[in-house]
């Protein structure tokens, strides 16, 4: 059985930084792109950081670029997000991806999801 399984998250404060990971399983990722996206309450899912299989390329949304970073261990099998000066905008469920094929495009199509992690942002 494949699984994703993020963790990491929790209630932190403005301006803190926080890392998450994501752990996968039943199946070697090590050549598929892996990616996070997040979910705020009444929002659609948006995209915040993409790596290629080789960890060489990364990708970022807009409203991250310069405070988060993304990360892998292919020996691991572990993809972390590493997140600094964090905002109540941050707040959401962050979701671990791992897509179809080595590469990351904004039209590669996702083949996993896992359930999630909660991160909460609030003085």
């Amino acid at each position: 059985q494949v699984q994703l399984v993020e963790s990491g998250g929790g209630l932190v404060q403005p301006g803190d930084s926080l890392t998450l990971s994501c752990e996968t399983s039943g199946r070697n990722f090590k050549n598929n792109a892996m990616g996070w996206y997040r979910q705020a309450p009444g929002k659609e899912r948006e995209f915040v950081a993409g790596i290629d299989w080789n960890g060489v390329r990364r990708y970022y949304g807009d409203s991250v670029k310069g405070r988060f970073t993304i990360s892998r261990d292919n020996a691991k099998n572990t993809v972390n997000l590493q997140m600094n000066t964090l905002n109540p905008g941050d707040t959401a469920v962050y979701y671990c991806a791992a897509y179809y094929g080595g590469g990351w495009t904004r039209l590669a199509p996702v083949l996993y999801w896992g359930n999630g992690t909660l991160v909460t942002v609030s003085s």
